[in-house]
């Protein structure tokens, strides 16, 4: 526990010092004084954090049954090093990531077989009608863009996922603030009163996603999301036929660092949603525990283009399960002037009148 002359002044920070006169801590920037017993509680409310405990027991992937792969091969990217694989009637020409051309290394071996797969529900019209979709209405798109781009090099991929399940404990520590404003004749005046707020509870998480492919952005792949793991099926190699599929490049002991990023962030939100009522909140301290963490090998379906426009890549996605669909579109930077010169011509015409009207 600390003693009384370690504690910071809850409202601007200052060293606390005990007031002979009124038999109370208090302190002398801001005059602020405190009860003895209310800041021995708050200082070992502060002193109650512990660092953060987040193991995870993977449990991702199997093993591939003999004679499974057999007809499946891996297509190696020379330009990103992208390693696609594909059934023996699907085969690949060109890498989903990078447009390059793409050459077969050899039979498909020496990765995890994925415990469940999302099978496609969206096709290749449905995925180029929202490619168009996203287009419309975006006046700064250069025309050029449109006629060039290469809708039908729209590619259907299977991208690695791994599913992350746990239970979150967590305890989060606010400094909170409600202010009260009045004037009378002479003065305005303002009160502030200072709060500690503790909240504390528990959050089961399920099938929390981080891609497993290092040529996919994790935005992009966030940005897609959700999917509906309800509707995932058992993994069959069936489910590949006709569809490239990328080959891991980032294990899941690799991922737990995003993975728990995200729950973290989601004990925070829970938490913080529970603390209303004030003018103010600041979070001062966080624990966070996890248990039973296991994850999962999972192929989920999505739709990709890599399209070049001026010596720039733009890359589109779109969830093949949903159908969101999410992708950067360039500006026409010369159509954005000549709108601005219009714009500002047209405001200063009627600026103008309406003062020659005035005048």
């Amino acid at each position: 526990m600390a003693t009384l002359l370690e504690y910071e002044c809850p409202c601007c920070g200052g060293k606390i010092e005990f007031d002979s006169a009124s038999q109370q801590m208090k302190c002398p920037f801001c005059d602020t004084m405190y009860d003895i017993e209310a800041l021995k509680d708050y200082g070992d409310a502060m002193n109650e954090t512990t660092q953060d405990d987040m193991q995870w027991q993977s449990m991702a992937g199997g093993t591939w049954q003999e004679g499974e792969t057999d007809g499946m091969s891996v297509y190696v990217c020379n330009s990103c090093g992208g390693e696609i694989v594909a059934d023996g009637t699907t085969g690949a020409s060109s890498c989903p990531y990078c447009d390059s051309p793409v050459v077969m290394s050899g039979q498909f071996a020496g990765a995890l077989r994925p415990d469940l797969v999302i099978p496609f529900k969206l096709d290749k019209e449905a995925a180029v009608a929202a490619l168009k979709k996203h287009q419309e209405g975006k006046f700064l798109l250069p025309k050029a863009f449109k006629d060039e781009n290469h809708i039908e090099d729209i590619k259907c991929i299977y991208v690695p996922f791994w599913m992350f399940d746990a239970k979150a404990n967590g305890r989060i520590m606010y400094k909170a603030t409600k202010v009260r404003r009045w004037s009378d004749a002479n003065y305005n005046y303002k009160e502030t009163k200072y709060y500690s707020v503790i909240r504390a509870g528990d959050l089961e998480v399920e099938n929390v996603p981080v891609d497993g492919s290092s040529k996919m952005p994790d935005d992009l792949m966030e940005s897609i999301e959700p999917y509906n793991i309800s509707e995932a099926k058992e993994f069959n190699t069936a489910y590949l036929s006709g569809y490239l599929a990328d080959k891991y490049d980032v294990t899941a002991e690799q991922s737990v660092e995003r993975a728990n990023t995200r729950i973290k962030d989601s004990m925070r939100d829970e938490l913080r949603n529970t603390v209303t009522g004030f003018d103010t909140v600041t979070q001062q301290n966080e624990s966070l525990r996890l248990s039973n963490g296991k994850s999962r090998y999972v192929l989920c379906p999505v739709w990709i283009l890599n399209t070049k426009w001026n010596d720039q890549n733009f890359l589109f996605a779109m969830n093949g399960q949903t159908g969101k669909f999410v992708g950067d579109l360039p500006a026409d930077m010369g159509k954005f002037w000549r709108f601005l010169a219009l714009f500002s011509v047209v405001f200063g015409a009627i600026g103008g009148a309406i003062g020659a009207f005035l005048g």
